[in-house]
Formats: C-alpha cells, structure tokens, sequence
C-alpha cells in the first residue's frame, strides 16, 4: 500500500537519516556516534502529500540495504534506531 511521502521523510529523519537538498530530497544515515556512513535514500521533491508507489517503496527499502517488511518497520517505529543500526553493523555498512 502507498505511503505519504511526508510521513516517509519523518521517519527516516527520525531514525538518524540526515536530509541534504539536491535534485532530489536525498537522506544520509549517520550513526549514533554521528559518523557520516554510506547508507543513503531519496524522495522526488514535490507535494509532501504525494503517495510513494510500493515500487519505489521497494527501491528505498533496499537502498536502506533493508527487506521491504524492515523498512516499513522503520518508517512506522517498530524498528529503533538502535535495531536498525545492528543490521547495519552485520553488514558491515557502519
């Protein structure tokens, strides 16, 4: 099911993603040690109501280097920042 892009952007944000403004609304996750890493995703600017297909859902759950069911769990709350990190670790990301 599609979700508000406003509501996609505030999650990630509150999840350590850091917004930089580019050609598109581009987020960079830093650690809890608010170390910069390469775990990156991007939002198209436009109406922060506009719905984010289940397609490009898919894409930003593996740019997040996460299964769709995690990055849904991220953007909702069930998964912390301090869960999502670990997986981060295990893949040797941060």
């Amino acid at each position: 099911m599609p979700s508000k892009k406003r509501d996609i952007e505030t999650g990630l944000l509150k999840k350590g993603f850091r917004k930089v403004e580019t050609d598109h609304s581009t987020f960079i996750y830093h650690t809890l040690e608010d170390l910069k890493s390469r775990v990156r995703t991007k939002t198209s600017h436009g109406s922060n109501n506009q719905d984010i297909s289940d397609h490009l859902l898919s894409k930003m759950a593996l740019q997040c280097k996460l299964t769709n069911k995690q990055f849904k769990d991220l953007i909702e709350c069930p998964l912390d920042r301090k869960a999502y990190e670990v997986i981060l670790r295990d893949q040797r990301l941060v």
